[in-house]
């Protein structure tokens, strides 16, 4: 089927529920944090927002088909990858920075170190349907101009 996306099939489809769920969580933890008590740890809560919106795109660039979306799910995920990295280790030796916890904060600890694992296997997953994601492009020229 052109227009059916290949990452979105077999454990595809796992990592597309996972990055839903979390989409979910991040976005419901954010808008609670920030409602309710942004000012005790703006940069935390901000934080978990921003891992809303990254949950998001990363989901639906595995959905949508295509040479662009695949580039957005790696550009994506492995800003993804970066975050959790960077906040886990700051989560870590910085307490002060992080007054209360963000969705990324001690590598993903309180959501079972799946923001972790989650862009690792993301950014597997792409590696290993690179041809075949680029070959899915529906309309390469309507997406942007030089390729």
């Amino acid at each position: 089927m052109a227009t059916r996306s290949s990452l979105a099939t077999g454990i595809g489809r796992v990592l597309i529920a996972v990055y839903g769920i979390l989409a979910l969580a991040a976005t419901g933890r954010s808008v609670v944090q920030i409602i309710e008590k942004f000012s005790f740890a703006p940069f935390a809560y901000t934080l978990s927002a921003v891992a809303a919106v990254v949950y998001i795109v990363a989901m639906i660039a595995l959905i949508v088909p295509g040479r662009f979306w695949y580039r957005v799910a790696c550009v994506t995920i492995v800003f993804e990858m970066t975050g959790v990295l960077v906040i886990g280790t700051l989560s870590l030796f910085d307490r002060a920075l992080f007054p209360d916890d963000t969705i990324w904060s001690y590598y993903g600890l309180g959501y079972a170190f799946a923001p972790l694992v989650l862009p690792a296997a993301g950014l597997w997953w792409l590696r290993k349907h690179h041809r075949t994601a680029a070959a899915a492009d529906p309309a390469p020229s309507s997406v942007t101009a030089g390729e």
